[in-house]
């Protein structure tokens, strides 16, 4: 797309549009899957219109994950050191949850690269993700050395806060399926909220 000058508003709704379309197309197929002419058609525009504003399906793929790490980021970055530990994990859990549910998309967007050696986000999962998960790991170890948590592998809990939590998104239709009529969501909170507490809080708080 040129860029000697700023985008019209059309440009910008067209790029929009792209966009959005390109996700429903990836989050569904993955990144081998899908194709442009998937994406185009999704978008309601024709490839070469398309191809005018992305030049390949790798430059649409790329702008989309640029945005979602930073996204995905967001809940940990607000694990706050200074707030009451407990709080603060379970707090998390359920943003990391909300994020499932109001970005479902996006999460399995971010499966299909993982799963596929996250060729795409290698840089960004060195340079972004890893730094933020010692400084946050590190904080809970130090929450756990004073006694405010029960003790257990800092890095370990935040895997599986992320595994529990995505999984509503990424295995959306098997756990609506398996839960027929009941929005997975209404009582996803409460058990997950339940079964952290009983994890983390020492003897002194859980009583």
């Amino acid at each position: 797309m040129p860029t000697d000058r700023s985008p019209t508003r059309i440009q910008k709704k067209n790029r929009a549009t792209i966009l959005e379309a390109a996700l429903e197309v990836f989050s569904n197929h993955g990144f081998r899957g899908a194709t442009v002419d998937q994406i185009a058609k999704a978008a309601g525009l024709s490839k070469p219109n398309l191809l005018y504003y992305f030049p390949s399906k790798e430059a649409i793929f790329t702008e989309l994950l640029s945005g979602l790490l930073d996204t995905w980021l967001d809940p940990l970055r607000a694990l706050d050191p200074d707030g009451d530990p407990l709080e603060e994990i379970l707090a998390y859990v359920q943003r990391k949850l909300q994020m499932s549910r109001d970005f479902p998309r996006e999460s399995r967007l971010f499966a299909n690269e993982i799963v596929q050696g996250a060729p795409r986000m290698l840089d960004s999962l060195s340079k972004d993700l890893k730094p933020l998960l010692e400084e946050k790991s590190a904080l809970i170890t130090q929450w756990m050395d004073a006694g405010k948590l029960n003790r257990t592998h800092s890095k370990h809990l935040l895997f599986s806060i992320w595994s529990l939590t995505q999984h509503y998104a990424d295995f959306d239709v098997q756990v609506r399926t398996l839960m027929e009529d009941e929005d997975p969501f209404d009582s996803a909170p409460q058990h997950l909220e339940l079964m952290f507490r009983r994890l983390l809080a020492p003897d002194h708080i859980a009583g």
